[in-house]
C-alpha cells in the first residue's frame, strides 16, 4: 500500500471515531480560546485612560521607593532607605514644578501622556543638582510607576477580569489543545515530518511568533511604561504574593513561570513514553516556579533580600556587584548565609555535581533559562544548526562571553574594595553597564529567546551562556559522564541530529561508534528516545575510558577502516 493510501485509511479510521473526533474538537477549542485570551491581551493595552494627580506623583516617586528598590535590587539598609527618601522628595519637588499643564487633564491616548510626562521628567531633571539627578533608569522606572498609577478607566476597574480574560483564558485554552494529545497520538517521538512543523513550515507562523517576542523584551527591558497595563493587570497577585505593587519584572517572572508550566504538561504528554523526561520535566517545573518565582517575592514581602538560590555566577553576573554585596551583609545571618551559599555554589557546587552528572544537572534540570528552551521551546529544537561552522562559532562566543564576565566581575570587586572606579583607564562601573546591556538583555533575552523560531530553542545556552562554558569546561575534562553508542545498531536515520537542541550532528558520533563527551551537550537525553535502536544512552560511568575504546573498525567518508591493532 502506499504511504498516501495508508495516510488516507488513517485519517478515515480517527474520523469514524467518536472518541477521537470529540477529542479534535477539544484541540481547536482550546485554540480558539488561546487566541480570545490573546486577543484580550493584547487589546487591554488599550483599555484606559489617564490622568496626572499630586497623589499619583506621591504614590510613584516616594510612597513605593522601597518597592522600586527591592524590586531592582532586594531592598536596602534602612539608613539608605531614608537617604533614598530625602532625595526623592527634592527630585518630587521638581517633577511637580513641571508637570503642572498635565494636572487634572484627562488622556485618552497612553502614547500622547507618555510623551509628555517623559518630556517633564527630562525638564525637572535639568534643574536638579548633580548629588540629586535621576538616572536614566530611575526616570524610566518613574515613567512606568506614573503611567501605571494614572490609569483609569474599564482595566483599572477590572482587574481580576480581564487576568482572567487575557492570561487566564490563553493558559486554559493552552491545556485544552495539548490535552486531546493523550488520545491522539501515541506514546514515543518519530521523525514524523518534524521540519513540516507549522513553527517552521514557511516560516510564516515562526516569523510572526519570534517577532511578537523580539518586541515583547524590547518593550519589557527598554520601555515598560507601554506596558503599564499589563502590569497593573497582576497588581492582586503581586500584593496577594508580597503586600506590594506589581513592576515590569514581576509581571516577566509571572509569565515565564506560565509559560514553563503549562508547555511543560505539554511536555509530559510527548514524552509521556519517557520516566527520565517526566521526571526532568517536572524538576525544571518545580524549580521556577518554587525557586525562582514563589521564594524571591516571599524574601521580599518579610523584608529580606530578593534572591533565586538556584541562580550561580557567573549567570548571575550581578551577584558580586556593590549593591548586591552590602544588601547581603546588611541583612543578618540569612543575608550572610545567602551570600556564603551563592560562592559556595561557585567553587564546591558547580565542580562537584557537575563531574558526577554532567552540566545535565544544572541545565536540564534547573536552569530557568533551560527551562523555558526545553518547555516553550521544544517545538523549534529541530532548527538549531548542526554544521561545523556553527560549532566553531559557538566555542568562540560562549567562552569569549564566560572571559568578559570574569574581568567585568574582577573590575567590580576591585571597585569595591578599593573604592576606585577606574582600572587602567577604564571605568567598573561603564563595563559593567555595557555587559548588562548587551549581554544580560539583549543577548540573554532579545536574543535568547526572540530568536527560539530562527535559531532554534538553545540560542542563549550555545552561544552566549557564560555558566553553561563553565559547566562545560569541567564537563569536557573532568567528568563521568557520557553519551555511549552502539555504532553496529546505527541505521543512520538522522532523528538523534534532528532533534538535538544543541546543534551536535549526533549520527556522525553514531555511526563511527564513538562516544559523546561534548561540552556543549546540556544531557537532556532526547536524542537517546527518538533513537528507534536504542543505540544512544546516557551514562555516568568510570572517567577511565570515557573518551572511547578501541573500535575493531570506524565508518569514515571512504568508507570503513580496519584497526590495524585490533586485527593483529
Amino acid at each position: 500500500m502506499k504511504d498516501q493510501d495508508l495516510n488516507r485509511t488513517i485519517d478515515e479510521i480517527t474520523d469514524s471515531n467518536p472518541g477521537h473526533t470529540t477529542a479534535s474538537a477539544i484541540k481547536y477549542i482550546g485554540l480558539g480560546l488561546f487566541f480570545v485570551g490573546l486577543l484580550v491581551f493584547l487589546g487591554s493595552l488599550m483599555m484606559n485612560d489617564y490622568k496626572l494627580t499630586n497623589q499619583v506623583l506621591q504614590k510613584s516617586i516616594v510612597g513605593d521607593e522601597q518597592q522600586s528598590q527591592s524590586s531592582a535590587q532586594g531592598g536596602s539598609g534602612g539608613g539608605a532607605s531614608r537617604a533614598g527618601k530625602s532625595k526623592k522628595m527634592i527630585q518630587l519637588s521638581a517633577i511637580e514644578a513641571e508637570v503642572q499643564p498635565m494636572l487634572g487633564k484627562t488622556y485618552t491616548s497612553q502614547f500622547a501622556f507618555i510623551s509628555d510626562l517623559r518630556t517633564a521628567l527630562a525638564t525637572a531633571d535639568e534643574t536638579l543638582t548633580n548629588e540629586n539627578k535621576m538616572y536614566s533608569y530611575q526616570q524610566g522606572q518613574y515613567l512606568m510607576y506614573i503611567t501605571k498609577a494614572a490609569g483609569t478607566g474599564f482595566l483599572s476597574d477590572n482587574l481580576w477580569l480581564l487576568f482572567w480574560l487575557s492570561i487566564g483564558l490563553g493558559c486554559f485554552g493552552a491545556l485544552m489543545y495539548f490535552l486531546p494529545k493523550l488520545w491522539l497520538t501515541l506514546p514515543g517521538i518519530q521523525n514524523d515530518h518534524i521540519y513540516h512543523n507549522p513553527a517552521t513550515k514557511g516560516k510564516t507562523i515562526g516569523i510572526i511568533m519570534g517577532s511578537l517576542l523580539i518586541g515583547f523584551y524590547v518593550v519589557l527591558y527598554w520601555y515598560p511604561e507601554y506596558i503599564a497595563n499589563w502590569i497593573a493587570m497582576v497588581d492582586p497577585i503581586s500584593y496577594a504574593i508580597k503586600g506590594e505593587e506589581a513592576s515590569q519584572w514581576f509581571l516577566y517572572g509571572l509569565l515565564y513561570t506560565l509559560a514553563i508550566v503549562v508547555m511543560g504538561v505539554r511536555m509530559f504528554i510527548k514524552y509521556r513514553h519517557s520516566t527520565y523526561h517526566m521526571i526532568r520535566t517536572g524538576s525544571v517545573m518545580f524549580f521556577q516556579t518554587a525557586f525562582a518565582f514563589l521564594i524571591p517575592e516571599i524574601l521580599v514581602a518579610l523584608n529580606k533580600p530578593y534572591f533565586d538560590f538556584k541562580n550561580i555566577w557567573p549567570l548571575h553576573y550581578d551577584f558580586f556587584y556593590d549593591y548586591s554585596l552590602n544588601n547581603l551583609a546588611g541583612s543578618g545571618s540569612l543575608g550572610l548565609f545567602m551570600l556564603v551559599w551563592g560562592i559556595a555554589l561557585i567553587i564546591i557546587g558547580v565542580p562537584v555535581f557537575t563531574y558526577f552528572y554532567g552540566k545535565r544537572w544544572y541545565c536540564s534540570w534547573v536552569c530557568g533559562c533551560g527551562g523555558l528552551a526545553e518547555t516553550m521551546g521544544d517545538p523549534h529544537r529541530q532548527l538549531s544548526d548542526k554544521s561545523l561552522n556553527a560549532w566553531k562559532i559557538e566555542r568562540w562566543m560562549v567562552h569569549s562571553v564566560l572571559v568578559l564576565v570574569v574581568i567585568m566581575t574582577a573590575g567590580v570587586l576591585y571597585t569595591y574594595w578599593t573604592g576606585s572606579s577606574n582600572v587602567l583607564g577604564v571605568s567598573t562601573y561603564t563595563v559593567r553597564s555595557w555587559y548588562g546591556f548587551a549581554i544580560g538583555s539583549v543577548f540573554a533575552g532579545v536574543i535568547g529567546v526572540g530568536f527560539y523560531p530562527f535559531m532554534g530553542n538553545r540560542v542563549w545556552c550555545r552561544f552566549g551562556c557564560p555558566l553553561a562554558a563553565y559547566l562545560g569546561l569541567v564537563q569536557r575534562f573532568k567528568s563521568r559522564f557520557r553519551i555511549t553508542t552502539n555504532g553496529g545498531q546505527c541505521i543512520s536515520c538522522g532523528n538523534c541530529s534532528t532533534y538535538c537542541e544543541m546543534g551536535i550532528d549526533v549520527r556522525w558520533y553514531a555511526q563511527r561508534g564513538q562516544n559523546i563527551v561534548r561540552s556543549s551537550c546540556v544531557g537532556c537525553g532526547v536524542c537517546a528516545s527518538v533513537c528507534p535502536r536504542g543505540v544512544l544512552k546516557l551514562e555516568n560511568g568510570p572517567e577511565e575510558g570515557r573518551f572511547n575504546e578501541p573500535k575493531a573498525f570506524t565508518i569514515t567518508d571512504d568508507g570503513i577502516e580496519m584497526n590495524k591493532e585490533m586485527a593483529a
